[in-house]
């Protein structure tokens, strides 16, 4: 007497649907979560900045904005 199994797609993406997801490494989350902060930071220095100027993003507050974020100037925030 012979036995014969046998699975169904559904059973094999159930079973894989299940599976918890791969956690990052300690110090890749670490460092994410420090360059998320800095974004963050950043943004909302670049959205007091335009607060500051009118509201409005001009071609020159968009350059004094770059010259800042590339260490160049140190006009805003100040």
């Amino acid at each position: 007497m012979s036995t014969l199994t046998t699975t169904t797609n559904a059973a094999l993406i159930a079973a894989t649907a299940t599976a918890k997801p791969a956690r990052k490494p300690f110090w890749r989350a670490f460092f994410a979560s420090i360059a998320a902060a800095r974004e963050r930071r950043a943004e909302r220095e670049v959205a007091a900045y335009i607060a500051r100027h009118g509201g409005q993003l001009t071609d020159e507050v968009e350059r004094e904005i770059m010259r800042h974020l590339n260490g160049q100037s140190q006009a805003i925030g100040r």
